[in-house]
């Protein structure tokens, strides 16, 4: 019954975080250094989720290793990001050299 209350609280606390900014919209302003800071919130949390998965995706410590079809996998969507530039055909490629390379693994 405590985790009830308490994903309860954490729901109640993050709508009236989110609720006051929708509601005050543009009359908040931000000093220029926190808006600059908070454009590279999305970055960092997508990294702070996506690096372990790669990295680790079994959760038992590092496997950096060619039998690893995610950290391969990753590798080719960060080539394809830099040659490119176009986010789409990252993700397109990057899961279709995943699928394939676990394929290919697990066969």
């Amino acid at each position: 019954m405590n985790y009830t209350w308490m994903v309860i609280g954490m729901a109640l606390v993050t709508l009236f975080v989110k609720a006051v900014f929708f509601v005050l919209g543009d009359r908040i302003a931000f000093p220029l250094w926190l808006s600059r800071a908070l454009a590279f919130v999305p970055v960092t949390v997508l990294t702070a989720i996506i690096v372990p998965m790669i990295l680790s995706p079994h959760g038992n410590g590092l496997e950096i290793h060619l039998e690893n079809p995610q950290l391969l996998a990753s590798l080719v969507a960060v080539a394809v990001s830099l040659l490119s530039g176009r986010q789409l055909l990252t993700i397109a490629s990057g899961l279709t050299a995943f699928f394939m390379l676990q394929y290919f693994f697990l066969h």
